[in-house]
Order: structure tokens, then C-alpha cells, then sequence
């Protein structure tokens, strides 16, 4: 059956602002939908305040009846058809399809009438359009939706009202792109027809910004979304799967690396990836795309580089520069007069068409030197903008063109820096030295300057003269620079001999921050502490380097440790990789952190490096037993044993857990709730109980979000079997709590453990809502080891809700001694499935699970996850 379900947009101010007029409005609404649903062979089963629900035999005849009721309609009524089976029960229908249509419906505007996909393909001769796969409220898979389009209806409409925005990174840029309408359309063909488009061209004519163009474009093309690694930022080659790990959330699998495991995480994705900025790291940038791209047949990459990748099916595409050969009408003249009216809003073309024609054919038509040039008309007129390119572009007359046009850009950026006064200079120069931006504070750090308003003032005349780019779209403003600039301040540093002193400032502001971005993660600003951290990941990995190949041990142990205390919690893994490099360096001094870099290193666990993870943990708990280096943060030493879970010996991180408390008898919140987990897993209930009973009272005397909310894991673990109640009520905070704070480790273990509590409690449609937040979290960042244990929570939800294949197919999926430790049921499970299947029965679907891949798994799960939903939605 086809069901349309309607809603009046807004009734609820209209009723309230005239309730008169509503009343005599809604009269006439109601005939007319009646009237058009009657009339094309409906039946209006249901009215929902201010809509109907109504169901045909024909999808052709419902959308006819739909498109003749907006013709008539004079309130603002958003409609939606979706089709499928249904359930007939004392006069009304249940059905996962009936959920679909509200939800359709309900991400649209008045007047607007959508179809989901399956009813599109039923009526083929509608006219309509395609508005991608969206993510629907309570719908785990996107829905296909399309827009009814005929005579007399409007067509344009705001963005849908989906769950939640394309996954991916991709931002709208903040300028108009001028003059590329036909590369773009000749783009749009290529991606299509190729797995791999090079945008290759000088330094500054634009690859970047027509690559997010196009990338914009096609984004609804790609189910799975769209990502920007960037990397101009990132000065050394074997950085860049890391990086891109980083961009990606992926982390590195176990007897895998980083390459093979964000190849292999990428398998089945729908995806386009854009490689920003490749030819500095050629070699790194082509091993890791050719490995994506070998791996899967999903993933389309779009890259910007001086030279092409060299790799099978490359499609090599040479970005042009703007055209300059019509005059004042050009494209490039075009982007000029656009530019200066930006600073100079009474500039005329029609009074310079001489002066502006010629500054575009001296710059060749590069956009950054045109855009240069016009912001200099802020300052100076175009006879004297066109007088000084005359000047400075005199070697412009040699045979390779190649290297006029480098030239070209080149003498654009050095005519700009040498307007600059000294101390501009200067500050140009220091800043380059920052990957991926700086604030105020950076820059007078790493300048040695303490007066913030004079830099201040420096900072904004680089921005004037657009040297310097100041985002102030997050609240405060945050400082960058084009690449080219950067990379030309940057020669200018080298020139003054200059680079590793200011290289090693920069390496020891941002290892001095240790002190103040830990007290913000201590508090309840933790969530600030997270988003710092996302921001400056870039001036991390650059400060790190430098301090690591300085042999600047201090600073580089500061940055290591502090960037994975953030990183870790917001399933960012990569400064836990600093740190073991880290360990040989500092072992070899006897270095005082020695200890803590071990306590760091250990956590490489949760990516599944289990015996590198027990090596560290016993080096680690050596290092603090002998008393000789800086303490671990107390309340993380019991972390040290975490890794025997992973290893299949839980018993092992109970005597650890033992050993933390002798060392501090007043024993912090984190270390209690971990040593509760340790008992937990070690099958001491009756011991974690009551370590866990001293819980509630600590949760008042601390503000740390992170630790609460681990308190409130560790005592709902404890009491699941002991009283369902007290378990559901600590775990439902403790993930409102994560939730908040960004803390996204956390989240994904309390859903885990909910999804299993709450079919116990009583409730299997929170429990499937819990399954969905864990298994996403993990399997969209790539963590093969811990999307294990969410499969196992919701193979138990499903032998407690009678899905008895469907369960003993997730238990082959997700069978490991550490996922048999995190919920010990799974073995009275077993027996309870073979006993309703049959030893053969079960052996031969859990061996079918333990065969699928990851990706498999997942989907099969979420496949599951829908059926019951929609099973639930019948019964009702």
C-alpha cells in the first residue's frame, strides 16, 4: 500500500495568533483533502491534530491525489508518501512503512510534497527530483527521497529537516567562484567516469578552491559523505596516514598499518575523498591513495597537487588559469573588479578598462596574485597597481612556461611582503612557522611579544593587506594564511637564520600549555578542552616533530602526554603513537616522565596492539613501583592494567587495581571506578558491589565529566545483575553526561552496556536506540577492536527479545575472550540458543558470523535492527 501522511506547517502559532481564523481555515483544509483523497480512490484512516493519514492501492493515485490537494490548499501543508507492506488491524495500519511516511513528511516545508524512494520507483512517469539519501529520525538506514514536482506547485524549498547534517568535513567556502562554470561541468563528468581526478597546476591558480567546489557539488552523490584532508600542514611524509587516520576517525587495527587499516576501513564507503595539497608528499600521498583505491571500488578521490600521483587511472586534469584574453569582460578581470569592490565599494570597472585588462594579463590570470593586486587597491589606485607589476614582473619574458607563471606568483607575493614595514615582516615570518592557524595568544607566544596589542595591531594590517586570513566564524578569531604565503614567509625566515630558534619558541608555547588545557579537561569546560584540541592538532603534531628531532625531550613528553589525555577521550589515537615514540629517547636519558609516557603508550590496547600494550604496562607499573620518575596522574594508574582484559586475563588488572590503592589510600573516583570494571570483568561481583557503593557519594566532589560519567559506567556495570533499576538509572546519566561533554570513548561503552541493561528493564526499543549510538560511534571511526563489544551487547538484547538467529550469528561475529569478559551473559546465551536451535543449527550461524567482515557484520546488524523496529511498530 501507498500512504501519504500530511501536516500543517506552523499550526501551532497560527492557532495561537488567530484562533478564529485557524478554525474556519482548518474547515476548509479538511475538505479539500478529503475531497482529493476520495476522489483518486483513498481512504483517510487517522487524523492527527492538523493532518490525515491516508492509504491507497496506487502509488500513481496518491501522489495525483496529493498534488491536487496543494492546488487547492491555502494553508502551508507539507505531505509525504512512502509505500510498502502494512498491517490492517481494527480499522488502522502498522508498519515500518507507516513510520517512514512521517518521517518523510516530516522533513519537509508547506507545500512541499516528498516521496521516499521505494515510491518514486513505482510511478516512474511523475515528474520529480532527487534530494539524496537522508538520514530520518528513529530510521537506522538513509532514506532516498525525492520532490513531486508539477504545474502551479512551488519548487523551491529550504534544506530538508533530516536527523543530522552529511557526514564528512566539507565547509562551504566563504567567497564566490568566478569564471569556472566550464571546468566544473567538464569536472562533474570526470569524477564520474574516473575513480581518481589530479587537479594539477602553478601554486595559486585556484586547484583548491575549484576542487571544494566540485566536491560541494557532487556531495549528494556520495551516501557516505564527503572529507578534506588537508595536507599542507603536515611537513613530513611518514605523517600522512596518521593525518588522514585523523581526518577519517579510523584507527590503526591490530597486525595492520595505519595505511591498511584506513584501506580497510574505507571497503563497501561511499565516499569522496578530497587530498588537498599533495605535492610536498608525493611518495606518502600516492602510496595511501593507491592503497584506498586498491582496497575499495566505492571510494572516488579527488586530489590538488603540482604533479600528478603517477598511479592507474589517474585522470590528470590541468586547472587553466583565468581567461584574459576579452578585455574587461575576461573572467580574470572579472574576480579583479569583484575583489577590490570587496575593499573599495566605489570602484568602477567602466572607468579603468585599459589599467584593469593589463594588471590580469601581467598576472597571467592566477587568481591569488589577481587577488592580491585588488586588495591593494585599498591603499593605492589602479594606475598605481598597474605601474608597480610593470616593475617587479620583468623576468616574465622567458621560454618555459611553466616557470614564467611561477615567477608570476612568486614576484605577486614578494611585491606584497615588501610593502610591509619591519615589524610586519617579522610577525610574517615568525607565523609561518604554524600549521593549520593560530590565535592572538599563539602568536605572541611564539613571538616573544608581551604587549597583545601591538600584535594585534600587526595582525590586523596582515589581514588588510591579506596576507593573513582571519576566521571568525567559531566565536573568536583564529588566524591563517594562504599556503603559498606561508611557504614564502617561511623562506624569508630561513633567510634570517632565524628558523629553529622561532621553530623551538613554537615547540615549547604549545608544550607550556600542559598546565592550563589539563585543568580545562579537569572541569566542567572539559568540552572546550576537546574542541582546543581538534583546532590545534596540526601545531601539535608540528610542535612535537620538531621538539622530538631537537632532542628536546621535555617539551616533546609535555606535548605527547597532555595531547593524548584530549585525543584518547574524543577517539582521537594518534598522540598515544608520540608517546611510544617517545620511550626509547627518554629510556635512554632516564628521563623523569618516563613513567607517564608508559601509562600513555599503554592505552594503544584499545586499537587492538595487545602485546605492545602488555609490554608497556609492565614497564610502566616497574617504572612506578622504583619511585625514580615524575608520578602518573594517580588516578590513571590503574589504567595500566587495563590491557590484561584485551589479553583474556582480567584477574591480572584486579591485583594491579590492588596495588594502586596501597599507593594512594586515598583513593581517587577514576581509579575506584576502574578497579570496580577490573572486578567486574574477573567475575567479583559481590566485591565490585562494594567498591561500586562508595561511588555515588565521590560523584558530588567532582566537576570532571569524563570521571563522573566513567563513576556512573562503573556502578551500573556493577548492579545490572544485581538490580536492573539502580544499573538503568546510573547508565542513562552517565551517558547524558558523556554525551554533553564530548566525550565520545565514553559514550560508546555506556551505550554498549545499555543496549543489553535495557531489554532486561523492560524496554528493547531504547536498547535498539542504544545499539545504533554504540555500533555507529565505532564502526564510523574504524575501531574494529571495540565495535566487537557492541555487537556482543546487542547479540544479547537479541536472545532476551526472542531473535534467536539473528543473535547466534552476532555471537560468531563478535566471539573473543574480551568481549566474553565485558558481558559474561553471552555464555548462558549460548546455552539458551543452542537449546531453541539445536547444536547444529547454532554452530552453523555463528560460524557464518565469525566469516563475516566487519562491514558485513555491521550492516547484517543494522538489517536486524530495522526488522525489529518494524516489528515493534506493527504490534503497537
Amino acid at each position: 500500500m501507498t500512504f501519504l501522511f500530511t501536516d500543517i506547517e506552523g499550526s501551532t502559532r497560527r492557532w495561537e495568533a488567530d484562533a478564529d481564523a485557524m478554525r474556519w481555515a482548518l474547515g476548509i483544509h479538511d475538505a479539500v483533502l478529503r475531497d482529493a483523497i476520495q476522489d483518486h480512490g483513498g481512504v483517510v484512516f487517522k487524523h492527527t491534530g492538523d493532518g490525515v493519514c491516508a492509504v491507497f492501492a496506487s502509488p500513481g493515485d496518491a501522489v495525483d491525489a496529493a498534488v491536487a490537494a496543494q492546488r487547492s490548499l491555502e494553508l502551508p501543508v507539507r505531505m509525504g508518501l512512502a509505500s510498502g507492506e502494512a498491517q490492517l488491524r481494527d480499522g488502522d495500519y502498522f508498519g515500518a512503512v507507516l513510520n517512514r511516511a512521517a518521517r518523510v513528511m516530516a522533513a519537509g516545508h508547506g507545500g512541499q510534497i516528498l516521496l521516499d524512494g521505494t515510491t518514486a520507483g513505482l510511478v516512474p512517469a511523475a515528474d520529480m527530483t532527487t534530494l539524496g539519501s537522508k538520514r530520518l529520525r528513529d530510521i537506522a538506514k538513509p532514506v532516498e527521497i525525492f520532490q513531486v514536482q508539477a504545474a502551479e506547485l512551488r519548487t523551491d524549498f529550504p534544506p530538508l529537516k533530516t536527523e543530522d547534517s552529511a557526514p564528512g568535513n566539507l565547509r562551504v567556502p566563504t567567497t564566490n567562484l568566478i569564471g569556472r562554470e566550464t571546468e566544473l561541468n567538464e569536472l562533474q563528468s570526470a569524477l564520474k567516469q574516473h575513480r581518481l581526478v589530479t587537479l594539477t597546476g602553478v601554486g595559486g591558480v585556484g586547484k583548491t578552491r575549484l576542487a571544494l567546489e566540485i566536491a560541494g557539488r557532487s556531495a549528494s552523490a556520495y551516501l557516505d559523505g564527503v572529507f578534506v584532508i588537508e595536507l599542507a600542514a603536515i611537513a613530513d611524509e611518514t605523517a600522512i596516514p596518521e593525518a588522514t587516520a585523523a581526518v577519517l576517525g579510523v584507527k590503526q587495527q591490530p597486525g595492520m598499518t595505519v595505511t591498511a587499516s584506513i584501506a580497510s576501513a574505507l571497503w563497501g564507503r561511499s565516499r569522496l575523498l578530497v587530498f588537498d595539497n599533495c605535492e610536498h608528499v608525493l611518495d606518502s600521498s600516492a602510496g595511501l591513495i593507491g592503497a584506498i583505491l586498491g582496497a575499495s571500488s566505492t571510494v572516488t578521490i579527488l586530489a590538488t597537487s603540482r604533479e600528478g600521483l603517477g598511479l592507474a587511472d589517474e585522470q590528470l586534469w590541468p586547472v587553466p588559469s583565468l581567461d584574459v584574453g576579452s578585455g574587461v569582460e575576461s573572467t580574470a578581470a572579472m574576480l579583479f573588479v569583484e575583489r577590490v569592490q570587496a575593499v573599495s565599494p566605489a570602484f568602477s570597472a567602466s572607468n579603468h578598462p585599459e589599467e584593469i585588462t593589463e594588471i590580469c594579463q601581467r598576472l597571467d590570470g592566477i587568481p591569488l596574485a589577481i587577488e592580491l593586486a585588488a586588495s591593494r587597491m585599498q591603499s593605492m589606485t589602479v594606475t598605481e597597481v598597474r605601474d608597480r607589476l610593470d616593475r617587479r614582473f620583468r623576468l616574465l619574458v622567458g621560454s618555459r612556461r611553466q616557470l614564467e607563471r611561477h615567477q608570476t606568483l612568486r614576484h605577486a607575493v614578494q611585491w606584497s611582503y615588501d610593502l610591509l614595514d619591519d615589524n610586519e615582516k617579522d610577525l610574517l615570518a615568525t607565523c609561518s612557522v604554524f600549521s593549520g592557524g593560530f590565535d592572538l595568544a599563539a602568536a605572541c607566544g611564539v613571538s616573544g611579544s608581551d604587549d597583545e596589542f601591538t600584535t594585534l595591531d600587526t595582525l590586523d594590517a596582515l589581514v588588510r593587506k591579506s596576507l593573513v586570513v582571519a576566521d571568525r566564524s567559531a566565536g573568536h578569531t583564529r588566524y591563517s594564511m594562504l599556503e603559498t604565503i606561508r611557504q614564502f614567509a617561511e623562506e624569508q625566515l630561513v633567510t634570517t637564520g632565524d628558523a629553529g630558534a622561532v621553530r623551538t619558541a613554537h615547540a615549547r608555547y604549545f608544550a607550556g600549555l600542559e598546565n592550563s588545557i589539563t585543568t580545562l579537561w579537569d572541569g566542567p569546560r572539559q568540552l572546550e578542552a576537546y574542541e582546543w584540541f581538534t583546532v590545534e592538532i596540526a601545531n601539535l603534531r608540528t610542535a612535537f616533530r620538531w621538539a622530538l628531532d631537537s632532542d628536546d625531550i621535555d617539551s616533546a613528553s609535555a606535548i605527547a602526554i597532555y595531547a593524548a589525555l584530549a585525543g584518547f577521550w574524543s577517539d582521537h589515537y594518534e598522540p598515544i603513537r608520540w608517546n611510544e615514540e617517545l620511550i626509547g629517547p627518554a629510556r635512554k636519558i632516564g628521563h623523569r616522565r618516563l613513567a607517564q609516557l608508559y601509562g600513555v603508550a599503554a592505552l594503544c590496547f584499545t586499537a587492538g596492539r595487545i602485546e605492545d600494550a602488555l609490554g608497556y604496562a609492565a614497564a610502566g607499573q616497574e617504572a612506578i613501583l622504583s619511585g625514580r620518575f615524575d608520578e602518573i596522574r594517580r588516578e590513571n594508574e590503574a589504567s595500566l592494567g587495563a590491557p590484561y582484559t584485551a589479553a583474556g586475563e582480567p584477574e591480572r588488572w584486579v591485583d594491579w587495581c590492588r596495588t594502586a590503592v596501597t599507593l594512594h589510600p586515598d583513593i581517587h573516583i577514576h581509579t575506584r571506578a576502574l578497579f570496580v570494571i577490573a572486578l567486574q570483568m574477573a567475575g567479583q561481583n559481590d566485591e565490585a558491589i562494594a567498591v561500586a557503593d562508595e561511588l555515588p557519594a565521590m560523584l558530588e566532589a567532582t566537576d570532571n565529566p569524563t570521571y563522573a560519567a566513567w563513576a556512573l559506567f562503573a556502578y551500573g556495570t556493577a548492579y545490572r545483575d544485581r538490580d536492573s533499576r539502580i544499573a538503568y538509572d546510573a547508565l542513562r546519566r552517565g551517558l547524558e553526561i558523556a554525551q554533553a561533554s564530548g566525550s565520545r570513548q565514553t559514550e560508546s561503552n555506556i551505550a554498549a552496556m545499555l543496549t543489553s541493561l535495557t531489554a532486561v528493564h523492560g524496554e528493547p526499543a531504547d536498547a535498539l536506540g542504544y545499539s545504533i549510538v554504540s555500533i555507529r560511534n565505532q564502526y564510523d571511526s574504524g575501531n574494529f577492536f571495540l565495535v566487537g563489544n557492541s555487537l556482543a551487547a546487542l547479540a544479547s538484547l537479541f536472545v532476551r527479545i526472542g531473535r534467536a538467529e539473528a543473535a547466534a550469528t552476532l555471537i560468531g561475529c563478535a566471539d573473543t575472550p574480551f568481549n566474553r569478559s565485558s558481558f559474561p551473559v553471552l555464555a548462558a546465551d549460548e546455552v539458551r540458543l543452542r537449546d531453541a536451535l539445536g547444536d547444529d543449527a547454532y554452530d552453523s550461524l555463528a560460524r557464518a558470523g565469525a566469516q563475516m567482515s566487519l562491514a558485513s557484520a555491521v550492516t547484517y546488524a543494522c538489517e536486524q535492527i530495522d526488522r525489529v523496529r518494524a516489528e515493534m511498530a506493527a504490534e503497537r
